[in-house]
């Protein structure tokens, strides 16, 4: 029985990987999703996958806004406190741009690229 090296094996594997991969590019086949049609292309899914994040996060940020504000009420004049929810308040805000930015422009990179390939 032949002692096989982890060499060996690695080879193995990179050439199994790209005759499946020079295969899969020489047909020319668009990727197919099973659960829905409409995400066929990877930057469409990269946009939907984020625009879901964003429509799980809003009701999250809507939350947070609502428990910063509660901090602003019961500071109360505290400055310790008042600096506190100013942070909260700030976090949250920079929390909200960032998910909502980056849905919006994975947006409009999958649309370019689908302008680009003709998909």
């Amino acid at each position: 029985m032949r002692n096989h090296t982890p060499r060996t094996i690695a080879l193995t594997i990179f050439f199994s990987i790209l005759s499946f991969a020079s295969v899969a590019l020489a047909q020319d086949v668009a990727l197919k999703n099973p659960l829905n049609s409409q995400f066929s292309s990877i930057p469409a899914f990269i946009a939907g996958a984020l625009k879901a994040l964003a429509m799980i996060a809003l009701p999250i940020i809507t939350l947070f806004l609502v428990i910063s504000g509660f901090y602003f009420i019961t500071a109360q004049g505290s400055q310790d406190k008042l600096q506190k929810a100013k942070l909260n308040f700030f976090y949250v805000i920079i929390g909200a741009l960032l998910i909502l930015g980056a849905w919006i422009l994975a947006t409009l990179i999958a649309g370019t690229v689908s302008q680009l390939t003709g998909r």
